[in-house]
């Protein structure tokens, strides 16, 4: 079967410059390369097919050779048996990362950090449960929080006092070494972490006897936090540098309070309002009188008008809850539960009866008889 022209595999012209040839060969490579097919017949032989065109393209004088005389330049052993791909495409090299990081510049998109440059400490995040007094009116609360700091001792090094991290003789203090490597495409150089300082630049001979040599320490530290008044369930306060120590010079993380608040027994809170179900004497509801209301700060007085209906709903305001960061509160809304007796004497029968009777109400006239045990059974049935 006859080859393919080169020029044609990589999707450029006769008269297309070096630049050109590599930059066509790079994108066509990635796309077909083994790693990211496997078992892939039709892109492994995609694959070969595109370096082998480039193997002779991006040589000036196997170009030539090819511009004149085509495929037949390469059949007495300068073309295809040049190649050798008996080992596949897992064998030959470090695998796709390794090869990409150092013949495209760091695969695809990826960027290499200086191993000794500064790193960022770890956000942390902290429950703290609060009553619900304390999430109305505000409260300062004391915690303890374990967490990654710099070792004060050795001020982060990990080296022991008077003494400092020498640098590693077998990186220079780069943390990398230089690994080259035989692959099909030819030689070539990738950086890998520095086996004898663990990618640091640095080798601790005496270390420090806090840390171990590690320059970091898991400490307990007690914490104020200012909880404001109005905070809420599931809301949280960001506390900025109180998460874990940064390394080398990187910022602190931050430190994040969840605050849980644990139910009240009287009032439901919707967003800065309180709701409460209060009982009501029906004497009350229907001749209206003064009540004292529970709030969160002690209780009120308040006047329930002659004639009050059960489910009636009274505001009073400013007896919610602080707002967050503003000024104010929100209101108190009561809902008058009526609350009847259960039991009347014969004197409470008589007042209740004439009082029907001047409403033009029926009345059952007979008295209620006593109910045996039998009775209550049935009525469990």
């Amino acid at each position: 079967m006859a080859k393919a022209d080169y020029y044609e595999v990589l999707g450029v012209s006769k008269t297309a410059s070096d630049d050109e040839i590599k930059s066509a060969f790079r994108k066509s490579a990635k796309k077909y390369h083994p790693d990211l097919h496997p078992d892939d017949k039709v892109c492994e032989a995609k694959f070969k097919e595109l370096n082998e065109a480039y193997e002779v393209l991006s040589d000036k004088e196997k170009r030539a050779k090819y511009d004149q005389f085509g495929h037949a330049a390469f059949e007495q052993g300068a073309g295809g048996g040049a190649y050798n791909y008996g080992g596949g495409f897992g064998g030959g090299f470090g695998g796709f990362s390794d090869i990409f990081d150092t013949m495209f510049g760091g695969g695809f998109g990826s960027s290499r950090r200086n191993p000794n440059g500064p790193v960022d400490g770890n956000d942390l995040q902290y429950n703290l449960t609060i009553s619900f007094e304390e999430a109305a009116e505000g409260v300062r609360k004391e915690i303890l929080i374990p967490r990654e700091e710099n070792c004060k001792t050795c001020s982060g090094s990990g080296a022991k006092a008077g003494t400092k991290p020498q640098k590693c003789t077998v990186c220079g203090g780069s943390g990398q070494v230089r690994v080259q490597q035989n692959t099909m495409f030819g030689s070539f150089a990738s950086l890998h972490a520095c086996d004898a300082c663990s990618g640091t630049g640095t080798i601790i001979k005496d270390p420090c006897p806090d840390c171990k040599g590690k320059g970091r320490v898991t400490k307990s530290t007690r914490i104020v936090v200012n909880v404001p008044a109005g905070i809420d369930n599931g809301q949280s306060i960001p506390m900025r540098g109180q998460g874990e120590h940064g390394k080398r010079g990187g910022q602190n993380g931050d430190l994040y309070v969840v605050i849980k608040v644990k139910p009240h027994k009287l009032f439901t809170r919707r967003g800065y309002d309180l709701y409460l179900d209060m009982s009501v004497p029906v004497t009350t509801a229907l001749l209206g009188g003064e009540i004292q209301v529970p709030t969160l700060n002690g209780t009120v007085k308040y006047n329930v008008p002659e004639g009050t209906q059960p489910n009636t709903t009274f505001r009073l305001k400013e007896q919610g809850v602080k707002r967050l960061n503003g000024s104010g509160r929100g209101d108190l809304f009561v809902k008058a539960v009526i609350q009847l007796p259960k039991k009347l004497n014969d004197e409470q029968r008589s007042l209740v009866k004439k009082l029907a009777e001047s409403l033009g109400d029926k009345v059952n006239d007979s008295k209620p008889t006593k109910r045996g045990i039998f009775d209550k059974f049935k009525d469990q049935r």
